[in-house]
């Protein structure tokens, strides 16, 4: 499932013009060819609203109702969340779901308070970029810390010198995606 990026507070709709949103769906069809050889559908998820808004219930509210969706359309199969910034951000929150195996975190918006429990016996992989003024390969590093001592694994990815929107080395940003996706996928 592919969770798109967002903004710290907005309560406007996520559009199709969306910039976060067509960044991840133009991932998604880069990657979806691959992931299907392997087995694996790719569904996107499009918040009701831009904004973390505080608390992030709403991109919470929106991937929990996501899970159900997938649920009830092909039973109890497993989950890999794949979320850029934002999405990332959710992805950790709601990775608690029977459902999911994995997150595989692009450019991760966690920050320090960010609760690393719904993480306990999966699998996370982040990619991050050194030039990334958004958010904070540091920051993701010191998450993924916190997170290991109950996390399944752990893995953090350097991108070099690339920044938050991955509009730079896309192909790239598309091979770890999909690389990542797989790998977590086969840690049934």
């Amino acid at each position: 499932m592919v969770l798109h990026g967002g903004t710290q507070h907005s309560h406007e709709p996520v559009g199709g013009r969306s910039a976060s949103w067509k960044r991840m769906a133009a991932m998604q069809r880069r990657i979806t060819p691959r992931l299907h050889e392997a087995g694996i559908a790719t569904w996107l998820l499009r918040y009701r609203a831009r904004g973390w808004n505080g608390t992030g219930a709403g991109p919470q509210e929106d991937a929990r109702w996501a899970l159900d969706q997938v649920r009830a359309a092909y039973g109890d199969v497993p989950v890999v969340l794949l979320g850029h910034s934002m999405g990332g951000r959710t992805s950790a929150y709601v990775a608690d779901d029977p459902a999911v195996l994995g997150v595989m975190a692009l450019a991760p918006w966690w920050q320090p308070d960010d609760p690393v429990r719904a993480l306990r016996d999966r699998h996370v992989v982040a990619a991050h970029g050194r030039s990334d003024k958004i958010t904070s390969a540091k920051m993701t590093r010191a998450f993924l810390a916190r997170a290991t001592p109950l996390a399944a694994s752990t893995e953090y990815v350097d991108m070099g010198r690339v920044g938050h929107y991955m509009l730079r080395r896309i192909d790239r940003w598309n091979d770890v995606a999909a690389e990542g996706v797989l790998k977590l996928a086969t840690h049934v």
